[in-house]
């Protein structure tokens, strides 16, 4: 078969593509190059095609003279935009082995485990301020609403400070048993130094009534004189004798028959009730009297 003409005798036995690589005056009857002016068409006869069929590679540009490009050789007419001046310069040039870098992954990567160790940083310091916060104050208790009841507190706001307690002078107390009162001797500390005398006879007694607001243990203070010596008197609270007698020692270290040297003071606990309490200071047998007793009072033990 030939371009052109292949001899068929109707047009649909042509080739149909036969224009597309029959050359001008070629074999098979053309019609004419187009230097010889536009020649009449016969019918059933395809056109020639005025298409010249170049083989793959060859190029011709104006007037220049074709040329033949060989696959795997370098064309010296041709350059790759980017290697021109003003050519293509936001293309990155691939780097040696065709292959493009990485860019930037590694420091992505840094920056995000920065940002989660940031993050992370900031929760703990959150929580441990919170928690701080939490243990020393109410900021974070909940209050009472309007439906909730509040109960007052049983226990007032201000505790009321304890009142002083009882003390009273020897010559008000109850004597007995030859106890008296005087004043022969001087340095008592009772008001125009009256003190009990006589309580070193069997049975003198001087007893004191006493009220306190709660019952409970006490110190129970007794002033007193010596010669210069120890004594002891039997001590009574609410009928009921001590086991224990209440040592009044000469602990003002006074020579022997100084009255007037050996005041000084001396406490022993004592149970009282709430209420009325009658303390009772005796000569009983066993118990050293020769002593001067000037005031009594209680203390809190």
């Amino acid at each position: 078969m030939t371009a052109g003409n292949n001899g068929a005798d109707t047009p649909e036995n042509d080739d149909p593509f036969a224009y597309l690589y029959r050359s001008d005056g070629g074999e098979g009857g053309a019609q004419g190059s187009a230097g010889d002016g536009a020649a009449a068409r016969q019918p059933g006869v395809p056109r020639t095609s005025y298409n010249q069929v170049r083989a793959v590679g060859q190029r011709q540009y104006g007037q220049q003279a074709p040329q033949q490009v060989t696959y795997g050789q370098q064309n010296a007419h041709y350059a790759a935009p980017e290697t021109l001046p003003g050519g293509d310069r936001t293309r990155s040039v691939p780097a040696g082995g065709g292959q493009e870098p990485r860019r930037g992954r590694n420091g992505l990567l840094i920056g995000a485990v920065a940002v989660v160790a940031v993050v992370c940083i900031g929760i703990g310091v959150a929580m441990l301020t919170n928690g701080k916060d939490s243990g020393g104050t109410e900021a974070g208790k909940e209050g009472p609403t309007a439906g909730d009841t509040v109960k007052p507190s049983d226990e007032p706001a201000t505790k009321p400070k304890p009142g002083k307690l009882p003390r009273e002078d020897a010559g008000s107390l109850r004597l007995e048993g030859g106890a008296t009162t005087a004043k022969d001797v001087p340095g008592a500390r009772s008001p125009g130094g009256v003190y009990v005398a006589g309580m070193n006879a069997e049975g003198a007694a001087a007893t004191w009534s006493v009220d306190v607001e709660a019952s409970g243990k006490y110190k129970l203070w007794v002033g007193y004189g010596v010669p210069g010596k120890d004594a002891n008197l039997t001590l009574n609270v609410n009928g009921t004798a001590d086991s224990r007698s209440i040592r009044l020692k000469n602990f003002a270290h006074a020579p022997e028959g100084a009255w007037d040297k050996g005041w000084t003071r001396s406490w022993q606990f004592v149970q009282l009730n709430k209420g009325t309490n009658t303390v009772k200071l005796s000569c009983e047998s066993g118990n050293q009297c020769d002593v001067n007793l000037d005031r009594v009072w209680l203390a809190r033990s």
